[in-house]
């Protein structure tokens, strides 16, 4: 594959849409978009298609000639997607990928008994509709067969992003760190947001508001790590501003429970003063 491979993009969800977009502004050619064979899928595929210049097929239907196929489905549907594609193509010499982030490169070995190289490859980003992030600079995990790894390590070089590699027993590890990133953060600012209704102040107001304590809080800790980042009562020690949160969040159990959970956190991993009495507080 000296030359740029064609691909086959199974899937046209976020991020299938995305790596999509994507790979065909790096000058990569996208034979086919594969979906379910009727419905919302196929639609979007077909949307897909005609955005990248390629074309979109049902999965029943496809006749892949492309040198690599992504599948970009939901975890559980990566095994049972690569077996229904066994007989679309003479694997022998090509690649495959997926881009789940907690499972292995094994949820292709149908793929891999066919003579296939496969790797799993996990851009380390959020994709959500109505936003189509960029994958310039984003941080792709990859492991798999050699020849996969190597191919897809230049796709994501071509892409702009950054490429590095992660062992199989580690990718629980490896997500479960991106949830508490992406999905988990976003949990938080959601109770934060009900916190913000019970000081008078409704959601949408809520985000704007917090924007600027939240871009700063990230700058800092890009800049400074947590530690010379974390600020408010924990680590001043201040016991009975801690004691009034408590108190005012028995009205919404959910936040309260995140708060403590949070606080006993930073007492692990944070400074603070009067370690001891807070801790009891918020037991």
């Amino acid at each position: 594959m000296a030359m740029k491979p064609r691909i086959t993009l199974v899937g046209a969800g976020n991020l299938g849409s995305a790596l999509g977009v994507s790979l065909r502004q790096a000058g990569y050619q996208i034979d086919a978009v594969v979906a379910r064979a009727r419905g919302r899928s196929l639609r979007k595929a077909q949307s897909l298609a005609k955005e990248i210049s390629s074309r979109a097929v049902s999965t029943r239907r496809a006749r892949i000639e492309s040198e690599v196929v992504w599948l970009c489905v939901p975890d559980s549907q990566i095994a049972r997607v690569a077996e229904s594609l066994v007989t679309n193509l003479l694997w022998k010499g090509r690649v495959a990928l997926h881009s789940s982030g907690a499972l292995t490169s094994d949820e292709l070995s149908a793929l891999r008994r066919c003579g296939a190289a496969v790797a799993s490859v996990h851009p380390l980003m959020t994709f959500v509709r109505g936003s189509r992030p960029a994958l310039a600079g984003v941080p792709f995990a990859i492991e798999g067969d050699a020849v996969a790894v190597r191919v897809a390590r230049r796709m994501v070089a071509d892409l702009g992003g950054t490429p590095f590699t992660i062992r199989k027993r580690d990718k629980a590890a490896y997500h479960a760190w991106g949830t508490f990133a992406s999905p988990l953060l976003t949990a938080l600012l959601a109770a934060t947001e009900r916190v913000a209704a019970a000081a008078g102040v409704h959601a949408k107001a809520a985000r704007k508001r917090m924007f600027p304590i939240l871009q700063q809080t990230i700058a800092n800790y890009v800049g400074l790590g947590a530690a010379d980042s974390f600020s408010g009562p924990i680590v001043r020690g201040d016991v009975e501003t801690v004691r009034c949160h408590l108190r005012v969040l028995e009205e919404i159990p959910p936040a309260r429970e995140a708060y403590v959970a949070l606080a006993r956190a930073a007492l692990l991993y944070l400074p603070a003063k009067n370690r001891r009495l807070l801790g009891e507080v918020l037991k």
